[in-house]
Formats: structure tokens, C-alpha cells, sequence
């Protein structure tokens, strides 16, 4: 299942996308499919028919998580 993303690049626009699995500590590279902004958009410093991209992962800022569907239904502890 794919694990939808948010990353944050250095002075660049976030970009939106899913990789299969979280990079290990080790990893040098992230493999991101269907790259898009935001919005839905294309980035235009891709072809439009780009479906995958590798990004070097000592080139980003961050990643977020967003959450899925099965981390929707995961009920934690709730102080009030």
C-alpha cells in the first residue's frame, strides 16, 4: 500500500506524491511516484509524463506523513 507524502525541499514548493515504503536511515535516495504540487498540478520541472522520480534524500528539508486510511481508524490515548 502506498504511503502518501508531503516533501519539503530547501526554497522550493512542497511537492505531493506516494513512495511504497519509509527511507531507512541508510538510504541515500527516496523513490517518490506520481510527483504533483499541492494543488493537483503538474511540476514544470518535469515532463508531463513523468510517473516516478528519485530524489537524493540529503537534498531534502523534511517529509511529512499524511495519514491513510487504516491510520484513520487507529484510536489513541486521549488525556482530557
Amino acid at each position: 500500500m502506498a504511503i502518501e507524502v508531503i516533501i519539503h525541499m530547501p526554497n522550493g514548493e512542497p511537492i505531493l506524491g506516494e513512495i511504497d515504503e519509509l527511507p531507512d536511515a541508510q538510504d541515500r535516495l527516496i523513490k517518490v511516484q506520481n510527483p504533483r504540487m499541492r494543488d493537483g498540478k503538474d511540476l514544470h520541472f518535469l515532463q508531463s509524463n513523468v510517473v516516478s522520480v528519485l530524489w537524493v534524500i540529503d537534498q531534502l528539508s523534511f517529509i511529512e506523513i499524511l495519514p491513510g486510511g487504516e491510520d484513520e481508524k487507529i484510536i489513541g490515548f486521549v488525556r482530557e
